[in-house]
């Protein structure tokens, strides 16, 4: 299949197009970057040197027109206004938003978190969420996932088997993310003399964007209400993301906990639960689509705390996006991904 990547000059379609050069099934019939056009992609890339050798392209109707899959890897409110200008030449198009614009159902809550009107929602694109896989291999437009998103929903989701014993309506989250989560713009605060050597927070009180991402999205699998402080912390690291999440439970235990994770995830390639005791660290899952999990019971004050690692450029993007690419085109899920870090 040809697939076309508009935002390929990004930190998102620059992993995208790594991993489309290795893919049995998929080549890049353009790589679009309306800025850098005419760059040559390795000059911006050079991890692609080999891979790839022509230059970036302006946007370009014939160029979509050719593609049989489209990524789309842009700012967010930006993926909403292009779909809407060229609706004709997208028409019947298998298209994968990597941006926030089809992911929430509320009208409310994209005013408040991104202003504007609402673009719309397409099919979310989290596959390991109960009865999500289904509805994603029968779409043609899907919403790929937030990075912190992903992390903190795959923590989560497995206490939809334990119902009343979890509160969901009084989750806390402490999750840290690398620099590239923040996009390749230029930014005083992300320049290597103000993030080495410091960890920030940021966003704090619940004003984070991917906070009704994740109560939407949980939600709908465990018909409970669910509500989450969430405080996200900048990390002096290129990539990666790790999470720490605490949910009340009345009385269980550690083992009982993990034998649970075990079991929800037990069919899933990308997600690991580790060993009682061994807890995830962000280089474990570098440059790969999986997911590390671990799970404890906090007795002392009657809480479970999840801890979750993923690459916030792989299963938190460019990774998730190949993965729901393959499952929308009929290609066996783990189709050039691995679920092996590179450490």
């Amino acid at each position: 299949m040809k697939a076309a990547v508009i935002g390929a000059s990004g930190y998102s379609g620059g992993e995208l197009l790594r991993l489309i050069a290795d893919h049995p099934h998929f080549t890049c019939s353009s790589a679009i970057a309306h800025t850098q056009k005419g760059e040559q992609i390795s000059s911006v890339h050079p991890q692609l040197i080999g891979a790839y050798s022509g230059s970036f392209s302006a946007f370009m109707p014939e160029l979509i027109t050719e593609a049989d899959l489209i990524f789309l890897a842009l700012p967010h409110g930006e993926s909403g206004k292009l779909i809407t200008e060229h609706s004709e030449i997208f028409k019947g198009k298998k298209i994968i938003d990597l941006g926030a614009d089809f992911r929430l159902k509320s009208n409310q809550s994209w005013e408040k978190y991104y202003g504007g009107a609402h673009p719309g929602t397409w099919q979310y694109g989290l596959p390991e969420l109960p009865k999500t896989r289904e509805k994603i291999m029968a779409s043609d437009r899907v919403a790929n996932p937030g990075c912190y998103a992903t992390a903190i929903s795959l923590a989560l989701a497995p206490f939809s088997l334990i119902g009343e014993k979890s509160a969901l309506d009084e989750v806390v989250v402490t999750a840290a993310s690398g620099t590239t989560g923040a996009g390749r713009s230029a930014k005083i605060n992300l320049i290597g003399s103000e993030v080495m050597n410091s960890i920030s927070a940021y966003k704090v009180g619940g004003v984070h964007q991917h906070t009704p991402e994740i109560e939407e999205a949980i939600s709908a699998v465990t018909d409970q209400k669910v509500r989450l402080s969430f405080t996200p912390l900048l990390a002096p690291l290129p990539r990666g993301i790790i999470a720490s999440v605490s949910i009340r439970i009345s009385k269980s235990s550690t083992e009982e906990l993990h034998a649970l994770f075990s079991k929800f995830y037990q069919n899933e390639n990308f997600i690991k639960i580790l060993p009682i005791g061994q807890w995830p660290q962000t280089n474990s899952v570098l440059g790969s689509n999986g997911a590390h999990l671990q799970v404890a019971f906090d007795d002392h004050i009657g809480r479970a705390v999840v801890v979750v690692a993923i690459d916030n450029l792989g299963k938190g993007a460019a990774g998730q996006a190949i993965q729901n690419a393959n499952l929308i085109a009929g290609f066996p899920e783990n189709a050039g991904l691995t679920a092996v870090g590179t450490k």
